[in-house]
């Protein structure tokens, strides 16, 4: 697909003729076509099934889904920058780092797997419903070693292959739930229809491997490059446990705290600003190796391209949140209907967190480049323990709109607070905030526009 031919001659003018440019606009193009099928395609089973399923049943599966997303980091053992990041400098090695990888991802899936349904025993006994949404959605991740493959494909600016062989997982299985809201099926067929999305989509993955002239009989684990990895990643499991506790324990303590139905709201507000998160990611896991290389030329260099991200994470957050914010109860009325009204404020408070999320997407480029992962990792306890704390405060007094000012609260605290405080990351800091605040930038940028 030439995607050059649709751009603007201005852009393409400066593409042409500059191939690591040229790759990282392909590769951009390829993650935002998949994002954007997923936006407009999820949109539409997330209504359809928020609508069917009710806020009890809705809540009790998005309860669910938060409640194993915090063991994610389990799963993925922090390896995926890492991953990334030693593919692009040591491409000789690939088939030990994958193979390593690999393995090291399949003992974190099992890991995560069984710690997510032994802890669900304890919190609801007796409660079989939820237990087998946490034993079937947590298993996805056994699954989910396969993306090895993937984090191959983005060090090579080969996007184009995971998002082919994810969607067909994920085309194939919406139409069915939709299918299945048709015919009033019960709520664990789609947690099941969920699963097998993750299965057929790890089937393609292997396929476009494959089909690339790459082999996995050449994957090689190796026990000095397996320990070399989780010593670098190590503090990014910590980190990142205390990351997706700071940002999914909101749910799991709505439903504990006040009700299922409850969880619904907020997740409704949740999952409509979540579809927008693809946009940082797709901007992190595309300018990645660029970041990289440009650290190994000069400090100068590393920290113009980082403050150069954080620009393009700061449109976009205005460019999603403004309108968001205005017209946040009009959306969740038309969309979801008066039994989700009360999710209309939440989408408001969602729209202003959008930026603290967006720059700490950006800030894991500076962390990882920098192995600031300790650092990293004493962050992301703060962050969760203020969370926590601000939780257990403000949801007795004010449920679901509480979980959202603790929040907004922590995460205000690890995006920009502590970053202020501490010597070696006041550089990144000043980054960040002349990302925002240099208005000089971007009068150059409108010009040249």
């Amino acid at each position: 697909m030439n995607i050059f031919r649709f751009l603007p001659g201005i852009l393409r003018n400066k593409i042409e003729g500059r191939d690591e440019l040229k790759k990282i606009t392909v590769n951009f193009s390829w993650l935002f076509a998949d994002k954007m099928v997923r936006l407009l395609l999820g949109l539409l089973v997330n209504v359809l099934l928020a609508r069917y399923l009710g806020p009890d049943q809705f809540g009790l599966w998005n309860y669910g889904i938060a409640f194993v997303t915090i063991f994610s980091p389990i799963a993925n053992l922090g390896l995926n920058n890492i991953l990334v990041r030693d593919l692009v400098t040591t491409p000789e090695q690939k088939d030990t780092l994958i193979g390593s990888a690999f393995v090291l991802k399949l003992v974190g899936g099992l890991v995560a797997t069984i710690a997510a349904v032994v802890v669900m025993v304890f919190l609801r006994p007796g409660e079989d419903t939820i237990l087998f949404i946490v034993a079937l959605t947590s298993s996805a991740y056994i699954m989910q070693s396969f993306d090895s493959i993937d984090l191959f494909f983005q060090s090579q600016y080969k996007s184009k292959f995971t998002v082919i062989a994810k969607n067909v997982g994920f085309v194939s299985t919406s139409l069915v739930k939709i299918l299945m809201v048709y015919l009033k099926a019960d709520l664990m067929v789609f947690v099941w229809l969920s699963l097998l999305e993750i299965a057929i989509g790890s089937v393609f993955l292997i396929v476009a491997y494959k089909a690339n002239k790459h082999q996995l009989r050449k994957w090689r684990y190796h026990a000095q490059t397996a320990k070399r990895l989780v010593k670098d990643s190590w503090p990014l499991i910590l980190s990142g446990f205390s990351i997706y506790t700071q940002a999914y324990i909101d749910q799991v303590m709505l439903g504990d705290m006040v009700s299922d139905a409850e969880v619904a709201q907020y997740s409704v507000a949740m999952k409509l600003v979540s579809m927008f998160a693809f946009i940082p990611m797709i901007i992190q896991s595309s300018v990645a190796p660029e970041i990289t290389r440009a650290k190994q030329i000069s400090e100068d260099l590393y920290y113009m391209k980082l403050k150069m991200v954080y620009q393009i994470m700061f449109i976009v957050f205005l460019a999603i949140a403004v309108p968001i914010f205005f017209f946040s109860e009009n959306i969740i009325i038309i969309l979801y209907g008066h039994e989700y009204e009360a999710a209309g404020y939440l989408l408001s408070l969602f729209a202003i967190r959008l930026l603290f999320t967006n720059f700490g997407t950006a800030k894991g480029l500076f962390i990882t480049n920098d192995n600031l992962f300790r650092y990293a990792l004493i962050v992301a306890a703060t962050g969760a323990i203020a969370n926590i704390s601000a939780n257990l405060i403000l949801i007795p007094l004010f449920a679901s709109k509480g979980a959202l000012y603790a929040s907004i609260i922590s995460f205000g605290i690890t995006t920009f607070v502590i970053d202020a405080l501490y010597f070696k990351t006041r550089r990144n800091f000043k980054a960040m905030m002349l990302a925002m605040f240099d208005f000089k930038s971007y009068l150059k940028l409108i010009k040249k526009g």
